[in-house]
């Protein structure tokens, strides 16, 4: 039976159907946000997953047909996920994952289909309200509700959900999601805010979320399912405590001490060992001695990280022996990679990224085919993580989630400070190449793109530094943590990373593992974090103070003028012919995709950009262009190259691109038999203009361009004949 639910939403109709559609799966709802629909659907196995960890599966999937668009290439149908899709999904994916129990292991998936898209209410705020709902009122175990809004500020005033024009207006734009008392999850992009308007925005976030929250519960109530009871994984208590006993005075020995990062680990493996070969010979006659193994390590697991948390929170010694709020040693350099644009490394310990720019014509940006108004991207971060970064081995092929994930948020911090097109109109692309980690390669990442741009002689605005913030909690005590490695990052409760330049935040993201935390631990973490990037952009300083005044001689120099738009038609010509033209005579190559062709790109308002590494080839390139939109003056001398002769007149070139015709009548004062008399194909000769007929074809004479000499000779030669 189809029930229907309507929430005034900050002066926004949100409908909540049920019971209509995909009545088969354990729970469903279609959410109507404006005119953004998105139908939302959670489903349970009911089978217990072999696999040790929760088998959950988010998914945003995005159609086309939402937005009036037919997909591109021959198949002609969604493929794999956009960049944008998959963010979108790891959006909803991080404030659900923690609301489950420890030891779920029955496989969960949530399907969030977008079927109709309004720009101005968001699909990916619509599909998280969706998600929440479609497990809530399902009878699969979800400690919910969850849901999120974003909040963007224009003035002193904080939106809830900001329009595509307000979003275009805001100083930032931050993604929050939670629970009706607690935040869950943190994204944010902001132009160098204060660590006080990023917290007083999350708390008009918490606001907005406490409705959404408490109009789910309301649904709940009326339609929402008894939860099933399913069995959880856990391991025998009385193995537990004979394991725990073994392995806790050496597992606790290890680490205390202070020891470099690799040998640690060695140490602790160490200890795993020799409990798996100590418990093999104990159960040696068991006939699941295996999952008895397994379940030693796990436990042996287990205790690592309770005495990791315990010894941070209750002794402040970290597993390296930091302080709490110290960073790990620095160190970077630039100029790395002698051919390409811009390089630089960044070490934070045992963490290093080398990162590269490259400058390309505006012509070169991406092309998005997505759900959303722009079509375009000219700043690109990519980030790459090898599996030698860890010493493993492993699959390549393409990047992943978490990979995509990292380098949307690497792209988010510096965006924020690049030039615009006006004031560096080239495509630019970093690319950041994990070489080692041991956590914080995200933040890592963004120190080593900023310092390529720098060397690369991009005018950013400000340089920017990244840090990744952790925390412990137990019981009413906690513990913030500056700069942690994996260890931590693994046992701990939460990963907070925050960049920004000295004047403020560029970017934020926030993940946890518990089911929230408080406004008090937040201003905590960013106030510890503000002084951790300080020391850091210390350190890039006495690297590069400022971007470069010159660029690589081995990237494209660039060159601008502006024509007439009504001109753009001849500088193209038809089929390209003529803008073909110009690239391989200006280059003095056979194809316009040869690498050493000049690039061309010509905007709508007549904005014309030429790039290339040899300023003489863009020289004799806007000539060429410019030689095309010249416009020719009625009534004015010209010389010009007879380039074809006919019966009727012949066609003289005045320059590239302007072309004129010299009618037999107008060749000399005497007539003219044939113009072959007169003229050869690559005279030069002397012509006027007597301006364009009513088909905009351009009429010269020879005639009156000859001296008024050789006229009055020719009369009197005429008289005397």
């Amino acid at each position: 039976m189809k029930r229907e639910f309507k929430l005034d939403f900050r002066g926004r109709e949100v409908t909540i159907e049920t019971g209509e559609l995909a009545k088969q799966a354990n729970g469903a709802v279609l959410v109507r946000y404006g005119d953004t629909v998105v139908l939302s659907v959670s489903v349970m196995s009911s089978n217990v997953s072999t696999a040790d960890f929760f088998p959950l599966t988010v998914l945003y999937q995005e159609k086309l047909y939402s937005v009036g668009k037919i997909p591109g290439g021959f198949i002609k149908r969604e493929g794999r996920p956009t960049e944008e899709a998959t963010l979108a999904s790891r959006l909803i994916d991080r404030p659900i994952r923690p609301m489950f129990q420890d030891g779920f292991r029955n496989e969960v998936q949530v399907i969030n289909t977008v079927l109709s898209v309004d720009p101005d209410n968001s699909p990916e705020m619509t599909a998280m309200l969706g998600a929440s709902l479609a497990l809530c009122i399902s009878d699969i175990p979800f400690d919910g509700p969850i849901a999120g809004v974003r909040v963007g500020k224009i003035g002193k005033n904080y939106i809830i959900n900001p329009t595509v024009e307000e979003t275009e207006e805001s100083e930032l734009l931050l993604t929050v999601a939670g629970t009706k008392s607690d935040i869950c999850m943190i994204e944010a992009g902001a132009k160098e805010v204060d660590e006080k308007t990023m917290i007083k925005a999350i708390s008009e976030g918490q606001k907005a979320i406490r409705e959404l929250c408490e109009f789910q519960e309301k649904i709940i109530e009326e339609v929402g399912r008894p939860k099933v009871t399913v069995d959880l994984v856990a391991i025998d208590t009385e193995l537990t405590e004979m394991v725990k006993t073994y392995t806790h005075d050496s597992l606790l020995a290890v680490l205390k001490e202070k020891s470099e990062h690799t040998k640690k680990n060695a140490d602790i493996e160490n200890v795993k060992v020799q409990a798996i070969g100590h418990f093999s010979e104990i159960y040696a006659e068991r006939e699941d001695l295996a999952d008895v193994l397994k379940s030693v390590r796990t436990i042996v697991d287990d205790l690592e990280a309770k005495l990791v948390r315990d010894l941070i929170v209750e002794e402040h010694i970290r597993p390296d022996g930091r302080a709490l709020d110290e960073i790990r040693p620095l160190s970077a350099s630039i100029d790395l990679l002698p051919r390409t644009h811009g390089s630089a490394l960044f070490t934070r310990g045992q963490t290093q990224a080398l990162a590269t720019t490259t400058l390309g014509a505006m012509g070169e940006h991406q092309i998005l085919d997505g759900l959303g108004i722009e079509d375009m991207k000219r700043f690109m971060l990519h980030y790459n993580f090898p599996n030698y970064s860890v010493g493993e081995t492993g699959r390549y092929g393409a990047p992943g989630r978490r990979e995509i994930g990292h380098g949307a948020l690497g792209e988010r911090a510096l965006l924020q400070v690049m030039p615009s097109e006006e004031e560096f109109p080239y495509t630019v692309r970093v690319v950041s190449e994990i070489l080692e980690s041991n956590g914080s390669s995200s933040q890592a990442s963004i120190c080593a793109g900023c310092l390529s741009l720098m060397a690369a002689g991009v005018p950013i605005k400000a340089p920017v530094a990244g840090i990744a913030m952790g925390l412990i909690t137990k019981g009413k005590k906690h513990a913030v943590l500056t700069d942690i490695q994996g260890l931590e990052d693994h046992m701990g409760d939460m990963d907070f990373k925050v960049a920004g330049t000295r004047n403020g935040i560029t970017a934020l993201q926030m993940d946890i593992k518990i089911k929230g935390i408080t406004e008090a631990i937040l201003k905590e973490a960013l106030n510890q974090a503000h002084e951790a990037r300080m020391q850091i952009l210390d350190l890039m300083h006495t690297v590069i103070e400022s971007p470069r005044k010159e660029l690589s001689p081995y990237a494209p120099k660039i060159a601008t003028i502006t024509i007439k738009p009504e001109k753009i038609k001849d500088v193209i010509g038809r089929g390209g012919e003529m803008i073909t033209k110009i690239i391989l005579e200006a280059s003095n190559v056979k194809t316009v995709n040869d690498k050493d062709a000049v690039k061309v790109d010509i905007d709508d308002d007549g904005h014309v950009v030429v790039y290339h590494t040899d300023k003489a080839i863009i020289d004799k390139t806007i000539e060429m262009i410019e030689s095309v939109v010249r416009e020719v003056e009625e009534g004015k001398i010209y010389s010009g190259k007879v380039i074809k002769v006919e019966e009727f007149g012949c066609f003289v070139e005045l320059w590239t691109g302007c072309e004129g015709l010299v009618h037999v009548s107008q060749l000399a004062h005497e007539r003219v038999n044939s113009p072959k008399d007169v003229v050869a194909v690559g005279d030069e000769i002397m012509v006027k203009s007597l301006g364009y007929d009513n088909r905009g074809r351009l009429n010269l004479s020879r005639k009156d361009a000859l001296p008024k000499v050789e006229k009055k000779e020719k009369d009197e030669k005429k008289k005397s004949e």
